[in-house]
């Protein structure tokens, strides 16, 4: 990964890194951080750094990277704002393309995402579905929402005569 870092960013990379005792400092502390992707998310988030971007990455653009490349599915976070924003109600019974934009959201409030700006409701939101996206690639899977079933059996409407009778029993009941 460093190799590629130095090779797209050579003046960036030895300015940064002139120091030999440094570079070792910042590989080990870069070990640590990123220990948790597999190598190839790290070559993968490495080539879409250098895709994207003119200059040489920090640490948290390289997670952000790698986190990006393991997520299994998910949309990033504002693509999945704006789906759980632009979903039909009953939420539970849309389609998601991912579960955890619907827990996301639903954590966040379903009237809060639709009654305030993008600015306001979207840090609320990118928070919740930060949580989930690092349940997500930490291996846990995430139940599609329940959607309620229509119950088996349809009960017929009482005739004007029991409503009557019931209405009755009520007032009785009530001393009305």
């Amino acid at each position: 990964m460093f190799a590629l870092l130095r090779i797209n960013y050579h003046n960036q990379y030895y300015k940064a890194y002139s120091d030999t005792q440094v570079l070792n400092q910042i590989k080990r502390l870069w070990l640590e951080s990123l220990s948790r992707f597999e190598p190839e998310v790290l070559l993968r988030g490495a080539k879409r750094v250098i895709e994207n971007s003119e200059f040489l990455p920090t640490l948290h653009t390289m997670i952000q990277h790698c986190e990006s490349e393991s997520s299994e599915g998910l949309p990033d976070a504002h693509s999945a704002y704006v789906e759980a924003c632009n979903a039909p109600s009953p939420k539970a019974s849309a389609k998601w393309s991912h579960p955890a934009v619907y827990y996301a959201g639903r954590d966040s409030d379903w009237f809060f995402l639709a009654g305030n700006n993008e600015n306001v409701a979207f840090k609320v939101f990118q928070r919740h579905y930060q949580k989930y996206c690092e349940q997500v690639i930490a291996g846990e899977t995430l139940l599609s929402p329940d959607t309620p079933a229509l119950p088996e059996t349809i009960e017929t409407p009482l005739s004007s005569e029991e409503n009557r009778a019931r209405m009755a029993a009520m007032r009785k009941a009530l001393d009305i």
